[in-house]
This record gives structure tokens, C-alpha cells and sequence, in this order.
């Protein structure tokens, strides 16, 4: 799958529709998704890292695995993960460039088995930006642009009340965005889970 570059124009601020689109951003409809139990409780952030195959960047495998065409005889790793069904509200490449798969207003399929504060299933509440990256890269600094920018517009269009890692709400299973991820880079501190 050969995409287009689109780089949009991420000066400024981004909007969010009433779909629940960002209108900057590249837009890649997942199938992976469905209603969220309570329309209105979109409550916290959940920050991942991904890339595919395993730390290398800039291909379409991870567009790829969230729109179910991902080609297991491409790599050997993507045999390991076919039939998964997975995906993310947003995906930040390496470059800044922002692409949304879920609209905001539906649940993707980012967290698996989590629990955050007592609530268990934190796809119902949440929010999933995937950074393409790796636990043993660091991060680039237009992602931290493009995420503070993302944060800034989600923070003012829904409740979040906490932005926190894969590794937070599904501690011993999952590592991510992991070490190298700068939780100091992010400007929405008081909405931080309290590692910051």
C-alpha cells in the first residue's frame, strides 16, 4: 500500500469536528472499532509506540495491521500477528505527520486487558495515540510537537482527566512508549499522571 506523503499544516491548533475528526489530520477509516458504551465518557489519553516490521519507520505496515491488510508473507513478524485486529484513534509518524483510523466519539481497539483508577476495558474511556517508535528509540521532536498539539485540542473538546502510558494501565504486559519517551516534553502536566 502505496500512501501519498501529506504532511498537514500543523501550525496553530487542530480542530476537532463534531464527528470527532480532526480536520488536519490524514484520515484512514479502521474497521476496527465500534460505540463506545458511554458516548460521553472519553476521560483519559493512553500513549503507545509501534512500528512494523519492529524497529523500522517510515513503511505502510503499520497503516497496514490497523486496516486489516497487513501481508503476513511480507515479513516474519507479520505472520506471528495476522488475524489480529487492532488499531488506534491516532498515529504520529516519526516526521510529525498526523493519520486518524477511529473517530474519537468510537472506541478503537488500542488497550487490551486494562485498568486504570478501579475502571477496567480503558478502550470504553479512552483515547489511543500510537508514536511510531520503539522502546529502544528515542522520539523525534515533531512528534512531541504533533502530540502536544493533539493533547492541546483533545483537552479542550473532551473531559480528560489523565494522559498516561500503555505501561500505566496494563503494567507487566505492556512496556510502552517506553523508557525513552520524555514525559517532561508534554506540556498538559496537570493532566499528568503523576509520574511526571
Amino acid at each position: 500500500m502505496n500512501l501519498p506523503e501529506i504532511n498537514p499544516d500543523l501550525g496553530g491548533s487542530l480542530e476537532i469536528n463534531q464527528e470527532g475528526l480532526v480536520e488536519q489530520a490524514q484520515y484512514i477509516a479502521s474497521p476496527n472499532h465500534d460505540a463506545r458504551p458511554a458516548p460521553g465518557d472519553i476521560s483519559m489519553v493512553v500513549i503507545h509506540n509501534i512500528s512494523l516490521p519492529p524497529q523500522q519507520y517510515g513503511g505502510d505496515g503499520v497503516v497496514e495491521l490497523f486496516t486489516n491488510s497487513l501481508n503476513p508473507d511480507e515479513h516474519p513478524y507479520y505472520a506471528e500477528i495476522q488475524g489480529l485486529k487492532v488499531s488506534s484513534h491516532f498515529f504520529i509518524r516519526r516526521d510529525g505527520n498526523l493519520l486518524q483510523f477511529v473517530p474519537c466519539t468510537m472506541r478503537a481497539w488500542h488497550a487490551g486487558v486494562s485498568e486504570w483508577r478501579d475502571r477496567q476495558r480503558c478502550n470504553d474511556f479512552s483515547i489511543g495515540i500510537e508514536l511510531e517508535g520503539s522502546d529502544f528509540d528515542a522520539f523525534e521532536q515533531g512528534q512531541y510537537s504533533t502530540l502536544n498539539r493533539l493533547l492541546a485540542a483533545l483537552v479542550e473538546r473532551y473531559p480528560i482527566q489523565d494522559i498516561v502510558g500503555h505501561s500505566d494501565i496494563a503494567p507487566g504486559r505492556k512496556t510502552d512508549p517506553g523508557p525513552h519517551f520524555e514525559w517532561s516534553k508534554i506540556q498538559h502536566k496537570s493532566r499528568i499522571n503523576p509520574k511526571i
